[in-house]
């Protein structure tokens, strides 16, 4: 049990980075630091949004529409840290305490 346990962390923390960097490069795009039109940026920035848009969207579904401002990458941060620590306050389940 204490590599499931290892291995959810790890992915809840894969998932936490890529959030982390999607969420970056978004106010770096909008406060147009980054340009979208050059081949890197965009390949990034498809590349994450592609991996994080399962996630967003029904919490997009659910959130009322805000124009202007999108709320789903919030609440999913927010969600993914509660799991962490859902997670580590029950590690003894995971270890057999």
């Amino acid at each position: 049990m204490t590599s499931l346990f290892q291995a959810l962390m790890i992915i809840l923390n894969v998932v936490w980075f890529i959030m982390i960097a999607h969420i970056i490069m978004s106010w770096l795009l909008n406060f147009q630091v980054l340009n979208i039109r050059q081949p890197m940026v965009a390949q990034i920035w498809y590349g994450l949004s592609r991996l994080l848009e399962p996630i967003y969207a029904p919490i997009r579904r659910v959130l009322p529409q805000t124009p202007g401002l999108d709320l789903a990458p919030l609440v999913a941060f927010v969600v993914l840290i509660i799991l962490q620590r859902v997670l580590i306050n029950n590690a003894g389940f995971f270890y057999g305490y």
